[in-house]
């Protein structure tokens, strides 16, 4: 089946930001988001999943493990399991990117305030 953000599984998350779920296995997740300008997800770390980030369109800033990255497009970064990140949409213009989880992330977030 061919998988895009048309047929994959839409949910909110954040203030206003996308995610489609493109593959939902429990040994792997494949999730394409949107997040607009000025926006941020909470910092956090999973107990197992390792993640990785690849960026689509638009820049970010990925926090791991207290030090902040600058991500543009064609770049990606993984981030292994137990390691605190946050991701932030500093710029002017909405940026898209894949998150790739193994295993599946969901049930696996732990928030740090």
């Amino acid at each position: 089946m061919i998988r895009n953000k048309e047929t994959g599984e839409h949910y909110i998350w954040g203030a206003g930001c996308d995610g489609w779920k493109l593959v939902n296995d429990p040994s792997l997740s494949i999730i394409h988001e949107k997040m607009p300008s000025g926006t941020c997800e909470s910092r956090h770390y999973h107990e197992v999943a390792r993640q990785f980030f690849f960026i689509l369109s638009g820049a970010v800033e990925l926090e791991v493990d207290g030090v902040t990255y600058s991500l543009s497009p064609q770049e990606g970064m993984e981030v292994q399991a137990g390691t605190p990140h946050q991701i932030f949409n500093r710029s002017e213009e909405d940026a898209e990117f894949l998150v790739i989880s193994s295993p599946r992330s969901a049930g696996d977030r732990v928030e740090l305030t």
